[in-house]
């Protein structure tokens, strides 16, 4: 019998008490014609009812995936939390690892779409990009000010690291997690550049990325990202992943030609 791929769906929660149920109930059931498919839920230390409403979800009979939930005793940050999740896929073997957000901001629906070209070996990771389709992201009633804030970032950075990604902020991800072996996550910052600085390490080891159209969603979620400081963080990283690139500086996280 030939054994089917694991594959983690990893849900990232701080204060999704509204939205969590929801984005449960949306993952395509289907996934698991395919995939033998578990869900990981780390809540950050929410300060609301996350973590009951996570388990009223696994008693109901609406949720037909194996469901794990864990609570970090002390909140770990965006990036922290994601070290932990992608630590737990590399020690229970799973061949890889999808990166849903708890506030519903991202479609599970196209998860099939993420999923399917890491399984077939066409790509280490994939992303979901609300850019592929023009001024699709506005019309989704993504902000102008991001908008074109995520338009700036994104091509200083595909100057700065020669690539051609459309969009480096999405947290829309899946990870083969051989991938992930690979390079050195865990030295990354625990704030929202971490998703900078891994995409950073996957091109300097070189591993393919692909991206996939995803919708925008904007709802009354609260955002937890200082723009501003999370401009000025990416843009460094950046610069500092280019400088260790001409040998001006060395950072061990970047450490993986």
């Amino acid at each position: 019998m030939v054994q089917r791929p694991k594959v983690l769906i990893f849900i990232v929660a701080y204060n999704a008490e509204k939205t969590i149920q929801k984005v449960l109930t949306r993952i395509p059931e289907d996934l698991l014609d395919d995939y033998e498919v578990e869900i990981l839920i780390i809540d950050d230390k929410s300060s609301d009812d996350t973590v009951v409403r996570c388990h009223e979800a696994i008693k109901s009979s609406h949720l037909k995936f194996k469901t794990h939930v864990k609570v970090n005793p002390k909140n770990q940050g965006y990036g922290g939390n994601q070290k932990i999740g992608y630590q737990y896929a590399i020690e229970q073997n799973y061949d890889c690892v999808a990166l849903l957000h708890g506030d519903g901001q991202y479609a599970p629906e196209c998860l099939h779409d993420l999923i399917e070209p890491v399984i077939k070996g066409e790509a280490e990771a994939v992303f979901g990009s609300r850019m592929m389709k023009p001024f699709g992201a506005l019309k989704g009633g993504m902000p102008m000010y991001k908008f074109v804030g995520n338009k700036i970032l994104t091509f200083f950075q595909n100057r700065m690291l020669k690539t051609s990604l459309s969009e480096f902020h999405s947290g829309y991800r899946v990870y083969s997690v051989e991938a992930l072996k690979q390079i050195p996550f865990q030295l990354n910052t625990a704030d929202f550049h971490f998703d900078t600085e891994i995409i950073i390490q996957l091109i300097f080891r070189g591993l393919r990325i692909a991206e996939r159209p995803i919708p925008t969603y904007y709802g009354d979620e609260i955002c937890y990202v200082n723009g501003i400081r999370y401009a000025f963080d990416v843009a460094v990283a950046t610069i500092k992943a280019k400088m260790q690139f001409l040998g001006v500086i060395y950072d061990k996280k970047y450490d993986i030609f």
